[in-house]
């Protein structure tokens, strides 16, 4: 069993070794954030007060440097997982945040924030686990956990068909529609080098003068439904 750097500590990942690693954090209290008190501003760097609940099915653009991608979430598949994916979208959480983790074939992993003191109230803010609906298929989006209820804001995409996940926990709530060449194309050199406990601790300080072909995310947005263009009544004919 492969050991690597949590955000905290070094710890044994619950899966076989790499391609079959997902895990990104180490095991923490199972205390999901408490709910917002009335009249709690929506803020980063509180987490309790960003519970928005998603819609049925939704899209997120994703501008990176290696390219744009798209993501389409549907909320039956982790209606909790799309939840907190569609607060921290909103919030800007993801904004010059790094593709730490590419495990080419595996997945490409990301969602430690570039300020450390947004990253420091996220570490507990877990969220409670959704049952798996779906597979975790190519381009399908996940969070990743340490273990039961251990979701808080790290994700990763599935380069490849990671059945194998599905029995250990890994629920998916969206899958990139548009852009697959682009999370193809995202930096593997530096593999799962990134320590995520200095991420976690110093943010973009550690990582830009460290890693500087690291590919990251310059903003995500999510994208509002088209309005349907208006159309003109015709004019009666005789």
């Amino acid at each position: 069993m492969k050991t690597f750097l949590s955000a905290l500590t070094l710890c044994a990942t619950l899966l076989p070794a790499v391609p079959s690693q997902a895990q990104a954090t180490s095991p923490r209290p199972k205390t999901a954030a408490r709910p917002a008190s009335a009249g709690s501003r929506p803020s980063l760097l509180n987490p309790a007060s960003l519970t928005a609940k998603a819609p049925a099915d939704f899209k997120a653009r994703f501008t990176t440097s290696a390219g744009d991608f798209v993501v389409e979430v549907h909320r039956d598949w982790a209606p909790l997982g799309a939840d907190r994916f569609y607060n921290l979208v909103r919030r800007g959480f993801f904004t010059n945040a790094s593709f730490f983790r590419v495990v080419p074939g595996f997945v490409v992993q990301f969602g430690l924030n570039a300020d450390p003191a947004v990253n420091k109230v996220w570490h507990q803010a877990t969220i409670q686990d959704d049952p798996v609906k779906q597979s975790n298929t190519r381009g399908r989006l996940v969070f990743a956990t340490a273990g039961p209820n251990t979701r808080t804001t790290q994700l990763f995409i599935n380069f490849a068909n990671n059945a194998r996940l599905d029995g250990m926990g890994f629920a998916p709530f969206g899958e990139i529609i548009e852009g697959m060449d682009v999370v193809d194309k995202i930096y593997a050199g530096y593999g799962e080098h990134p320590r995520q406990d200095l991420i976690t601790e110093q943010g973009d300080a550690y990582i830009s003068p460290n890693f500087p072909k690291i590919d990251k995310i310059k903003a995500a947005r999510v994208l509002l439904p088209a309005t349907a263009a208006h159309v003109a009544p015709k004019a009666a004919t005789h």
